[in-house]
Protein backbone atom coordinates (compact mmCIF):
# COMPACT_ATOMS: atom_id res chain seq x y z
CA UNK A 1 0.00 0.00 0.00
CA UNK A 2 3.01 2.31 0.12
CA UNK A 3 2.48 3.39 -3.49
CA UNK A 4 -1.05 4.60 -2.67
CA UNK A 5 0.15 6.57 0.34
CA UNK A 6 2.88 8.15 -1.76
CA UNK A 7 0.31 9.13 -4.39
CA UNK A 8 -1.89 10.72 -1.74
CA UNK A 9 1.06 12.73 -0.44
CA UNK A 10 1.81 13.91 -3.95
CA UNK A 11 -1.73 15.17 -4.50
CA UNK A 12 -2.93 18.56 -3.20
CA UNK A 13 -5.03 18.25 -0.04
CA UNK A 14 -8.16 19.51 -1.79
CA UNK A 15 -8.20 16.85 -4.53
CA UNK A 16 -10.65 13.99 -4.05
CA UNK A 17 -11.90 11.11 -6.18
CA UNK A 18 -15.05 13.12 -7.00
CA UNK A 19 -13.35 16.51 -7.10
CA UNK A 20 -13.74 18.76 -10.14
CA UNK A 21 -10.76 21.05 -9.62
CA UNK A 22 -8.47 19.07 -11.94
CA UNK A 23 -11.20 17.82 -14.27
CA UNK A 24 -9.98 18.63 -17.81
CA UNK A 25 -13.51 19.68 -18.82
CA UNK A 26 -13.59 22.28 -16.10
CA UNK A 27 -10.02 23.37 -16.80
CA UNK A 28 -11.03 24.09 -20.40
CA UNK A 29 -14.02 26.12 -19.21
CA UNK A 30 -11.89 28.11 -16.78
CA UNK A 31 -9.40 28.93 -19.53
CA UNK A 32 -12.24 30.04 -21.78
CA UNK A 33 -13.86 32.19 -19.10
CA UNK A 34 -10.54 33.75 -18.17
CA UNK A 35 -9.85 34.64 -21.80
CA UNK A 36 -13.32 35.61 -23.03
CA UNK A 37 -14.89 37.05 -19.87
CA UNK A 38 -11.82 38.44 -18.10
CA UNK A 39 -12.29 36.29 -15.01
CA UNK A 40 -9.05 36.11 -13.00
CA UNK A 41 -7.59 32.63 -13.52
CA UNK A 42 -6.28 32.35 -9.98
CA UNK A 43 -9.65 33.42 -8.56
CA UNK A 44 -11.43 30.83 -10.68
CA UNK A 45 -9.12 28.06 -9.57
CA UNK A 46 -9.68 29.02 -5.95
CA UNK A 47 -13.46 28.83 -6.32
CA UNK A 48 -13.37 25.19 -7.34
CA UNK A 49 -11.08 23.94 -4.59
CA UNK A 50 -13.01 21.17 -2.86
CA UNK A 51 -15.98 21.30 -5.26
CA UNK A 52 -17.21 17.74 -5.81
CA UNK A 53 -19.78 15.93 -7.87
CA UNK A 54 -23.14 15.80 -6.07
CA UNK A 55 -24.93 12.61 -7.02
CA UNK A 56 -28.00 13.70 -5.07
CA UNK A 57 -28.35 16.68 -7.40
CA UNK A 58 -28.50 14.35 -10.39
CA UNK A 59 -30.94 12.03 -8.63
CA UNK A 60 -33.29 14.86 -7.66
CA UNK A 61 -33.17 16.40 -11.09
CA UNK A 62 -34.62 13.22 -12.56
CA UNK A 63 -37.43 13.12 -9.96
CA UNK A 64 -38.97 16.56 -10.35
CA UNK A 65 -42.54 17.17 -9.23
CA UNK A 66 -43.55 18.27 -12.73
CA UNK A 67 -43.27 14.64 -13.83
CA UNK A 68 -46.30 13.64 -11.74
CA UNK A 69 -49.91 13.97 -12.96
CA UNK A 70 -51.85 17.14 -12.22
CA UNK A 71 -54.18 15.56 -9.66
CA UNK A 72 -51.14 14.72 -7.51
CA UNK A 73 -49.21 17.91 -8.22
CA UNK A 74 -52.08 20.29 -7.50
CA UNK A 75 -52.53 19.63 -3.73
CA UNK A 76 -48.85 20.33 -3.06
CA UNK A 77 -49.41 24.06 -3.58
CA UNK A 78 -53.15 24.61 -3.90
CA UNK A 79 -54.20 24.06 -0.29
CA UNK A 80 -55.52 26.04 2.67
CA UNK A 81 -52.32 25.84 4.72
CA UNK A 82 -50.18 27.44 2.03
CA UNK A 83 -52.88 30.01 1.37
CA UNK A 84 -53.05 31.01 5.04
CA UNK A 85 -49.27 31.27 5.14
CA UNK A 86 -49.58 33.52 2.09
CA UNK A 87 -52.07 35.74 3.90
CA UNK A 88 -49.62 36.06 6.81
CA UNK A 89 -46.77 36.88 4.41
CA UNK A 90 -48.98 39.51 2.76
CA UNK A 91 -49.84 41.08 6.09
CA UNK A 92 -46.18 41.25 7.09
CA UNK A 93 -45.08 42.81 3.79
CA UNK A 94 -48.23 44.71 2.82
CA UNK A 95 -46.44 47.99 2.05
CA UNK A 96 -43.83 46.37 -0.21
CA UNK A 97 -46.49 44.34 -2.04
CA UNK A 98 -48.69 47.39 -2.60
CA UNK A 99 -45.71 49.30 -3.96
CA UNK A 100 -44.66 46.42 -6.23
CA UNK A 101 -48.17 46.15 -7.62
CA UNK A 102 -48.27 49.89 -8.27
CA UNK A 103 -44.77 50.04 -9.80
CA UNK A 104 -44.92 46.93 -12.00
CA UNK A 105 -48.63 46.26 -12.55
CA UNK A 106 -48.42 42.70 -11.22
CA UNK A 107 -51.11 41.80 -8.65
CA UNK A 108 -49.84 41.37 -5.11
CA UNK A 109 -51.64 38.01 -4.93
CA UNK A 110 -49.60 36.69 -7.87
CA UNK A 111 -46.31 37.92 -6.38
CA UNK A 112 -47.16 36.22 -3.07
CA UNK A 113 -48.22 33.03 -4.86
CA UNK A 114 -44.97 32.81 -6.84
CA UNK A 115 -42.95 33.09 -3.62
CA UNK A 116 -45.33 30.63 -1.94
CA UNK A 117 -44.87 28.02 -4.66
CA UNK A 118 -41.14 28.58 -5.00
CA UNK A 119 -39.99 28.58 -1.38
CA UNK A 120 -43.08 28.48 0.87
CA UNK A 121 -42.56 32.19 1.57
CA UNK A 122 -38.83 31.92 2.13
CA UNK A 123 -38.93 28.89 4.41
CA UNK A 124 -37.35 26.44 1.93
CA UNK A 125 -34.66 28.08 -0.18
CA UNK A 126 -32.33 25.14 -0.84
CA UNK A 127 -29.58 23.39 1.04
CA UNK A 128 -27.06 22.83 -1.76
CA UNK A 129 -24.03 24.89 -2.58
CA UNK A 130 -24.94 26.63 -5.82
CA UNK A 131 -21.42 26.18 -7.18
CA UNK A 132 -21.39 22.42 -6.57
CA UNK A 133 -24.94 21.96 -7.89
CA UNK A 134 -24.31 23.88 -11.10
CA UNK A 135 -20.89 22.33 -11.69
CA UNK A 136 -22.39 18.87 -11.29
CA UNK A 137 -25.18 19.62 -13.76
CA UNK A 138 -22.88 21.38 -16.21
CA UNK A 139 -20.39 18.53 -16.36
CA UNK A 140 -22.43 15.43 -15.59
CA UNK A 141 -25.96 16.08 -16.84
CA UNK A 142 -25.43 15.92 -20.62
CA UNK A 143 -29.04 16.55 -21.61
CA UNK A 144 -28.92 20.15 -20.30
CA UNK A 145 -25.19 20.69 -20.07
CA UNK A 146 -25.20 23.80 -22.25
CA UNK A 147 -27.81 25.55 -20.11
CA UNK A 148 -26.14 24.74 -16.80
CA UNK A 149 -22.68 25.59 -18.10
CA UNK A 150 -24.01 29.04 -18.93
CA UNK A 151 -25.62 29.35 -15.50
CA UNK A 152 -22.37 28.27 -13.85
CA UNK A 153 -20.57 31.06 -15.67
CA UNK A 154 -23.31 33.49 -14.63
CA UNK A 155 -22.91 32.44 -10.98
CA UNK A 156 -19.18 33.13 -11.14
CA UNK A 157 -19.82 36.50 -12.80
CA UNK A 158 -22.37 37.33 -10.10
CA UNK A 159 -19.88 36.43 -7.39
CA UNK A 160 -17.29 38.75 -8.94
CA UNK A 161 -19.81 41.57 -9.27
CA UNK A 162 -20.97 41.17 -5.68
CA UNK A 163 -17.40 40.74 -4.39
CA UNK A 164 -18.24 37.35 -2.90
CA UNK A 165 -16.86 33.86 -3.07
CA UNK A 166 -18.95 31.68 -5.39
CA UNK A 167 -19.09 29.05 -2.64
CA UNK A 168 -21.08 31.45 -0.44
CA UNK A 169 -24.28 31.06 -2.49
CA UNK A 170 -26.77 28.35 -1.49
CA UNK A 171 -29.39 27.05 -3.88
CA UNK A 172 -31.85 24.35 -4.78
CA UNK A 173 -30.57 21.20 -6.46
CA UNK A 174 -31.10 22.99 -9.80
CA UNK A 175 -29.09 26.08 -8.83
CA UNK A 176 -32.03 28.42 -8.14
CA UNK A 177 -31.27 30.82 -5.31
CA UNK A 178 -32.98 32.65 -2.51
CA UNK A 179 -36.54 33.57 -1.58
CA UNK A 180 -37.40 34.18 -5.24
CA UNK A 181 -35.45 31.15 -6.53
CA UNK A 182 -33.70 33.02 -9.33
CA UNK A 183 -31.15 31.27 -11.48
CA UNK A 184 -27.86 33.21 -11.58
CA UNK A 185 -28.65 34.76 -14.98
CA UNK A 186 -32.04 35.97 -13.70
CA UNK A 187 -30.43 37.28 -10.53
CA UNK A 188 -28.07 39.41 -12.59
CA UNK A 189 -30.73 40.56 -15.06
CA UNK A 190 -33.86 41.07 -12.97
CA UNK A 191 -33.09 41.33 -9.25
CA UNK A 192 -33.84 44.79 -7.85
CA UNK A 193 -32.91 46.67 -4.70
CA UNK A 194 -36.53 47.25 -3.69
CA UNK A 195 -35.85 48.46 -0.15
CA UNK A 196 -33.22 50.97 -1.24
CA UNK A 197 -30.40 49.76 0.99
CA UNK A 198 -27.92 49.50 -1.88
CA UNK A 199 -28.00 45.69 -2.06
CA UNK A 200 -30.04 43.45 -4.38
CA UNK A 201 -30.49 40.72 -1.79
CA UNK A 202 -33.04 38.18 -2.99
CA UNK A 203 -31.29 35.55 -0.90
CA UNK A 204 -32.41 36.85 2.48
CA UNK A 205 -34.46 40.03 2.02
CA UNK A 206 -38.22 39.48 1.42
CA UNK A 207 -38.71 43.06 0.21
CA UNK A 208 -36.06 42.71 -2.49
CA UNK A 209 -37.55 39.32 -3.41
CA UNK A 210 -41.03 40.86 -3.75
CA UNK A 211 -39.76 43.62 -6.03
CA UNK A 212 -37.64 41.22 -8.04
CA UNK A 213 -40.52 38.80 -8.70
CA UNK A 214 -42.70 41.69 -9.86
CA UNK A 215 -39.89 43.10 -12.01
CA UNK A 216 -39.26 39.70 -13.60
CA UNK A 217 -42.91 39.20 -14.57
CA UNK A 218 -43.25 42.77 -15.81
CA UNK A 219 -40.10 42.51 -17.93
CA UNK A 220 -41.46 39.33 -19.49
CA UNK A 221 -44.64 41.00 -20.66
CA UNK A 222 -47.20 40.99 -17.85
CA UNK A 223 -50.33 42.91 -18.87
CA UNK A 224 -52.08 44.67 -16.04
CA UNK A 225 -55.73 43.79 -15.57
CA UNK A 226 -55.80 40.89 -18.02
CA UNK A 227 -56.90 37.37 -17.01
CA UNK A 228 -54.40 34.55 -16.59
CA UNK A 229 -56.23 31.30 -17.33
CA UNK A 230 -59.81 30.01 -17.32
CA UNK A 231 -61.48 26.62 -17.30
CA UNK A 232 -62.77 25.43 -20.66
CA UNK A 233 -65.22 22.91 -22.05
CA UNK A 234 -64.26 21.56 -25.47
CA UNK A 235 -66.79 19.98 -27.85
CA UNK A 236 -67.55 16.37 -26.96
CA UNK A 237 -67.13 15.17 -30.53
CA UNK A 238 -63.40 15.90 -30.65
CA UNK A 239 -62.27 17.47 -27.35
CA UNK A 240 -58.54 17.31 -28.03
CA UNK A 241 -58.56 18.68 -31.57
CA UNK A 242 -57.01 22.02 -30.56
CA UNK A 243 -55.04 20.82 -27.53
CA UNK A 244 -51.34 21.31 -28.16
CA UNK A 245 -48.10 20.51 -26.44
CA UNK A 246 -45.56 23.06 -25.35
CA UNK A 247 -46.09 26.43 -23.71
CA UNK A 248 -46.54 28.94 -26.51
CA UNK A 249 -49.88 30.62 -27.18
CA UNK A 250 -50.43 28.93 -30.52
CA UNK A 251 -53.99 29.93 -31.40
CA UNK A 252 -56.54 32.70 -30.84
CA UNK A 253 -59.71 33.05 -28.81
CA UNK A 254 -61.70 33.32 -32.04
CA UNK A 255 -60.30 30.03 -33.33
CA UNK A 256 -61.21 28.30 -30.10
CA UNK A 257 -64.72 29.76 -30.11
CA UNK A 258 -65.24 28.77 -33.73
CA UNK A 259 -64.23 25.22 -32.86
CA UNK A 260 -66.91 25.07 -30.17
CA UNK A 261 -64.70 25.47 -27.10
CA UNK A 262 -66.68 27.08 -24.26
CA UNK A 263 -64.93 29.44 -21.84
CA UNK A 264 -65.59 32.70 -20.06
CA UNK A 265 -63.16 35.35 -21.27
CA UNK A 266 -64.25 38.83 -22.27
CA UNK A 267 -61.34 39.54 -24.59
CA UNK A 268 -60.95 40.41 -28.26
CA UNK A 269 -61.13 37.60 -30.78
CA UNK A 270 -57.55 38.11 -31.93
CA UNK A 271 -56.05 37.63 -28.45
CA UNK A 272 -53.44 34.90 -28.43
CA UNK A 273 -54.37 31.82 -26.39
CA UNK A 274 -53.67 28.17 -25.80
CA UNK A 275 -55.95 25.24 -25.02
CA UNK A 276 -54.37 22.61 -22.78
CA UNK A 277 -55.47 19.49 -20.95
CA UNK A 278 -54.37 18.06 -17.59
CA UNK A 279 -55.15 14.82 -15.76
CA UNK A 280 -57.62 15.80 -13.04
CA UNK A 281 -58.82 13.71 -10.14
CA UNK A 282 -62.18 13.18 -11.89
CA UNK A 283 -60.96 13.02 -15.46
CA UNK A 284 -59.58 15.40 -18.05
CA UNK A 285 -59.48 19.10 -17.18
CA UNK A 286 -59.26 21.71 -19.95
CA UNK A 287 -58.03 25.29 -19.69
CA UNK A 288 -57.55 28.31 -21.92
CA UNK A 289 -54.30 30.12 -21.15
CA UNK A 290 -53.67 33.76 -22.07
CA UNK A 291 -50.71 36.12 -22.13
CA UNK A 292 -50.19 36.40 -18.36
CA UNK A 293 -50.22 32.62 -18.01
CA UNK A 294 -47.45 32.42 -20.59
CA UNK A 295 -45.51 35.07 -18.66
CA UNK A 296 -45.65 32.90 -15.52
CA UNK A 297 -44.21 30.00 -17.52
CA UNK A 298 -41.16 32.18 -18.19
CA UNK A 299 -40.47 31.89 -14.47
CA UNK A 300 -40.80 28.11 -14.54
CA UNK A 301 -41.42 26.37 -17.84
CA UNK A 302 -44.32 24.20 -16.72
CA UNK A 303 -48.06 24.38 -17.36
CA UNK A 304 -48.75 22.86 -13.95
CA UNK A 305 -46.48 25.38 -12.24
CA UNK A 306 -48.23 28.34 -13.85
CA UNK A 307 -51.67 26.93 -13.05
CA UNK A 308 -50.60 26.35 -9.44
CA UNK A 309 -49.50 29.99 -9.13
CA UNK A 310 -52.86 31.09 -10.51
CA UNK A 311 -54.83 28.80 -8.20
CA UNK A 312 -52.83 29.69 -5.10
CA UNK A 313 -53.15 33.41 -5.82
CA UNK A 314 -56.93 33.07 -6.03
CA UNK A 315 -57.07 30.97 -2.87
CA UNK A 316 -54.98 33.57 -1.03
CA UNK A 317 -57.35 36.32 -2.17
CA UNK A 318 -60.35 34.34 -0.91
CA UNK A 319 -58.64 33.67 2.42
CA UNK A 320 -57.90 37.38 2.87
CA UNK A 321 -61.55 38.22 2.25
CA UNK A 322 -62.65 35.74 4.92
CA UNK A 323 -60.30 37.33 7.43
Amino acid sequence: MKWWWALCLAMPAWVSADGYADDPRLRRLMSEWSLDYQMPKGWLERQFIGVEKQQRVLDLFDRQAEAMPWFRYRPIFDNDERALQGVAFWQTHADALARAQADFGVPASVIVAVIGVETQYGQITGSFGALEALTTLALDYPRRSEFFTRELRELLTLALEENREATSFNSSYAGAMGIAQFMPSSYRAYAVDFDGDGDRDILNDPVDAIGSVAAYLARHGWRQGEPIVVSARPPQSNPNALVSRGLKLDTTLQTLRNAGVKFDVQRGDTARAKLFRLDGADGDEYYVALNNFYVITRYNRSLMYALSVNNLSRRIERSRQVE
